[in-house]
């Protein structure tokens, strides 16, 4: 009889995280974030450990570009699902851009938890491109007295190179943008856009040629054959 009792106790918590659950993602699909935002935080005070609702949550934060608070979602569930490697990546993505925001030296001591969180990521998901192209970024942007390296951003790109020509053609275009070898940038970035095809490759291409090359020439005939 006791049993029964707290079973129909708890039946009705269950169907109302159940049902706000739903709510929130739907209000999450359709863009409504901060709606979205209040449903789910009172599903996670009955499921304090829910995945989906902690992921969610994370998510906003991020649209929302507050990042110290998208972090803490992303650290609690990389510490309950410690095998998935876009919770890592997440969040050394918002470390990535709280880093953007404040000083160098804060941004400094931020780094090396980016690198072991992207890191961490291709150690569980050998073929993730996002980490691999953060960690990219890191090593083209930071000093080389505090770790930056060409070299480190090669060997990530020659990796993209086998897991995609698309991301590695782009990558390694971008190392020679980001080092203002122009002429090699516009080879790679003709590679990537030749075989990918696609508005992203096409972008690269026509942003070098118009605000690297100083060429709107080629940055026309670009997109007119883009477009045709």
């Amino acid at each position: 009889m006791k049993k029964l009792l707290l079973l129909f106790l708890f039946l009705p918590i269950v169907i109302w995280s159940q049902t706000n659950f739903e709510k929130g993602e739907k209000l999450f699909h359709a863009k409504k974030y901060e709606e979205a935002q209040v449903i789910f935080e009172g599903v996670l005070k009955t499921k304090p450990s829910d995945i989906k609702t902690l992921e969610y949550l994370g998510d906003i934060a991020a649209h929302q570009k507050s990042w110290i608070k998208g972090a803490g979602y992303y650290k609690k569930l990389k510490e309950l699902k410690p095998t998935e490697a876009d919770y890592f990546y997440k969040y050394g993505g918002c470390l990535a851009m709280r880093a953007m925001e404040v000083n160098k030296l804060k941004a400094l001591a931020m780094v090396d938890d980016m690198k072991e969180a992207f890191e961490k990521a291709i150690i569980l998901n050998p073929k993730h491109i996002p980490a691999r192209w953060a960690l990219i970024e890191i090593y083209l942007q930071l000093p080389g007295i505090l770790g930056g390296s060409e070299s480190k951003a090669l060997e990530y790109s020659n990796e993209l190179m086998q897991i995609s020509s698309v991301d590695g053609y782009l990558s390694r275009g971008r190392i020679d943008e980001y080092f203002k070898r122009y002429t090699s940038a516009e080879k790679n970035y003709l590679k990537a856009n030749e075989i990918g095809k696609s508005k992203v490759t096409f972008q690269k291409l026509y942003n070098l040629y118009l605000n690297k090359l100083k060429d709107p020439k080629k940055a026309q005939e670009l997109k007119r054959k883009f477009e045709a």
